[in-house]
């Protein structure tokens, strides 16, 4: 549902993306561009122009039908975490994962974690998955019951 309007709306978006309920795409959804098998989940926002132009409007220092917009693109097979904010003029490469929380006010090359406020890259691709390898856990997660019991067993036990 969430794609149906963020496209209707002119947003471009690639092909298997996954967009969690609760995105804002902002007062320009047409200058957003989604790769293939990108994944938006729940609280993410991307900001399309420059509101802070207010304030240079009620100083007088601008005319009020002053502007500042920038195209947001994201990268085919990325991933952005709960509650990330995407600025204006900001690409996000291809492979990336950007973290909970992050706000991403410059480009993100391709294959790499950010994260923080601002977001900066922390790690590769390759070295995430080299983290993952090392510590992961192999779950049937169709069996909530089952997952459950394995969660609490390993992380909840003392």
């Amino acid at each position: 549902m969430y794609k149906v309007v963020f496209c209707k709306t002119g947003g471009v978006q690639g092909k298997n993306c996954v967009i969690f309920p609760d995105v804002e795409f902002g007062s320009e959804p047409y200058l957003i561009e989604l790769g293939d098998n990108v994944r938006i989940t729940n609280g993410v926002r991307f900001v399309t122009h420059d509101g802070g132009l207010w304030v240079l409007k009620n100083l007088g220092k601008i005319d009020s039908n002053v502007g500042k917009f920038g195209k947001i693109k994201i990268g085919s097979n990325t991933h952005i975490g709960w509650n990330a904010i995407i600025m204006p003029g900001v690409t996000i490469g291809k492979n990336c994962i950007i973290g909970c929380g992050a706000v991403v006010t410059k480009d993100i090359p391709d294959n790499s974690v950010a994260v923080g406020v601002p977001a900066k890259v922390i790690e590769s691709i390759d070295d995430y998955y080299s983290k993952v390898l090392a510590n992961h856990d192999i779950i049937d997660s169709s069996d909530y019951s089952a997952k459950m019991e394995y969660l609490r067993n390993k992380y909840m036990t003392e």
